[in-house]
């Protein structure tokens, strides 16, 4: 049980994100939505998960691009909560197109969130940790931190660099009871993918049907999306005591595609 204990959870307002963080305030950590979206909804996801699981649960608009603004958010959650005791970084953008048509600022703001930001969070929780003696990070890294795929060459690179990074992470705070992992799903329909299948579609001359079938369940051997419950529920184990030797793994949740 995580009864006591705050989560830091970015990109949490849909998809994998929320799974992660209904999955943690179900096993009683206070929890730090962050995200974009309409605010009246967001206020009733707010809500609801605090009354669901008799957590405290709070909300920060904090853009994962900005360094300035996760500074604050991770002050905002030292304010309602104390500390921060696990962090999910599990914000990201993505844009499809050949290399040579690739635009330079889509690739600086894909670095930027799905990178950059998790640095920045990372090194602003990790005095907590140490002072706790007790941390978990938590990076959603993707199958495309362990493989490519092509016209993703800004996502491709930024996961791979988060896996980079988790690695080093867990290798500097082994001795401080602090773990650092990385999580690694295939292609989950989440807004993110759903956003993508007309860009894949436009950029290999296919239907989206066929980016569907033919493209992004080609490499899953089980032929179907993951589930964000999956997700959630292998993140809820490394935040966990019982995970407290598992530490710089990168794990896929990918229905067999890096098994090739």
């Amino acid at each position: 049980m995580l009864r006591g204990k705050t989560a830091v959870v970015t990109g949490s307002t849909s998809g994998i994100g929320l799974g992660i963080a209904h999955a943690l305030a179900a096993q009683g950590s206070n929890i730090v939505l962050n995200g974009f979206g309409d605010a009246s909804e967001i206020e009733d996801i707010r809500a609801e998960m605090a009354g669901e699981h008799n957590v405290g649960v709070a909300y920060s608009d904090a853009d994962i691009g900005d360094g300035e603004a996760i500074a604050d958010m991770m002050a905002f959650a030292r304010k309602e909560f104390g500390s921060v005791d696990i962090l999910v970084n599990n914000a990201g953008i993505q844009h499809v197109a050949p290399i040579e048509e690739f635009p330079a600022e889509k690739w600086q703001a894909i670095l930027a969130i799905n990178l950059v930001g998790a640095f920045h969070t990372t090194r602003y929780c990790i005095p907590d940790m140490k002072s706790k003696g007790w941390g978990r990070i938590i990076n959603i890294a993707s199958a495309h931190a362990l493989v490519a795929s092509p016209y993703k060459s800004a996502y491709v690179a930024a996961k791979h660099g988060l896996l980079g990074l988790t690695k080093t992470v867990a290798l500097e705070v082994a001795e401080h009871g602090i773990t650092a992992n990385a999580i690694c799903p295939g292609y989950v329909l989440t807004p993110l993918v759903q956003k993508q299948i007309p860009d894949q579609a436009k950029a290999r001359g296919i239907s989206e049907d066929a980016v569907v079938h033919d493209v992004l369940l080609a490499a899953q051997p089980t032929k179907r999306f993951v589930g964000v419950p999956e997700v959630a529920a292998l993140a809820a184990f490394l935040a966990s005591d019982e995970a407290g030797s598992i530490t710089g793994a990168a794990l896929p949740v990918d229905g067999g595609w890096t098994a090739h």
